[in-house]
């Protein structure tokens, strides 16, 4: 029996390189995205279904997976792939972007999930992966609000584990480095106000650091095959790091406390240490 992959957020990036890698192994994909219109080749391609799903609308969801369903009977792994990046001074977001950034990032995946927890639980088999970043276990300034995201990611993926696993359904985690992607395109929220003036020497450091660590980023089908791997995998591994950057980083961070690895990001970055207030 062919197996089906329903992604989210496969419009493009991650999500679209997925979509190609499952399908040209001979799976059923489930293609799902805000914009069907924006399927491209996506939507000419065979064993595959193209429908429309926003995280934020629970009627979405269910009728996404109803399609899946009815077209391809079950569905063997979820990638919850949609999300994007809010940076920038918290002070200067609305607490409506605030609650958008984490509606989407976090309680969006919550929704998905329990959607075809059901389906999961009837079959006793079923993969979730679940995409975080290196931003999961380590921080930029000025993402306070997408690394609160990608960090509660970390943390109810890993407790989902315990719950599903007692009837054999998996769940992993994927952390991306810097990929080439539309991350910093219509999937990066940046908010700034130049009034708040003590802020913008850090936004223009966090920029011209990201121009170096971003150089060379990883092609969006590293993921995919990293994301073909975790679906696959029948040991107890949770995390997956996708990249050469996310392995560097990750390794580091395991390995040093917090006061070298932070004060060494700080010096990369040229930020000011401050010492001990006295209070």
């Amino acid at each position: 029996m062919t197996k089906t992959v329903f992604i989210t957020g496969a419009s493009s990036g991650i999500g679209k390189a997925t979509a190609h890698h499952f399908h040209e192994r001979g799976w059923n994909v489930v293609a799902t995205m805000r914009s069907p219109d924006k399927a491209g080749d996506l939507a000419g391609m065979d064993r595959t279904l193209v429908t429309r799903l926003d995280v934020l609308d629970g009627d979405s969801i269910g009728s996404a997976r109803d399609a899946a369903l009815q077209r391809f009977g079950r569905v063997d792994v979820l990638l919850n792939n949609a999300g994007y990046g809010a940076y920038g001074p918290l002070e200067a977001f609305s607490m409506e972007r605030i609650e958008r950034q984490f509606a989407t990032n976090v309680t969006g995946l919550l929704a998905v999930t329990k959607a075809f927890l059901p389906d999961f639980r009837a079959h006793k088999a079923g993969v979730i992966v679940n995409i975080s970043s290196i931003g999961g276990q380590m921080t930029f300034p000025l993402g306070t609000l997408y690394h609160g995201t990608k960090f509660a990611v970390e943390g109810l993926s890993e407790a989902l584990h315990y719950e599903l696993e007692a009837f054999g359904v998996r769940v992993k985690i994927v952390q991306p480095g810097m990929i080439k992607t539309d991350f910093g395109g219509r999937s990066f929220d940046f908010c700034n106000d130049v009034s708040l003036v003590e802020y913008q020497g850090t936004v223009r450091k966090l920029f011209a650091h990201w121009g170096k660590v971003g150089a060379n980023p990883s092609d969006p089908r590293v993921v995919a095959e990293t994301i073909w791997a975790a679906a696959h995998d029948e040991t107890s591994t949770l995390r997956f790091r996708a990249g050469a950057d996310a392995e560097a980083l990750l390794a580091d961070r395991k390995a040093q406390d917090d006061a070298t690895f932070i004060g060494s990001l700080k010096s990369q970055m040229g930020l000011e240490v401050r010492g001990k207030s006295g209070l």
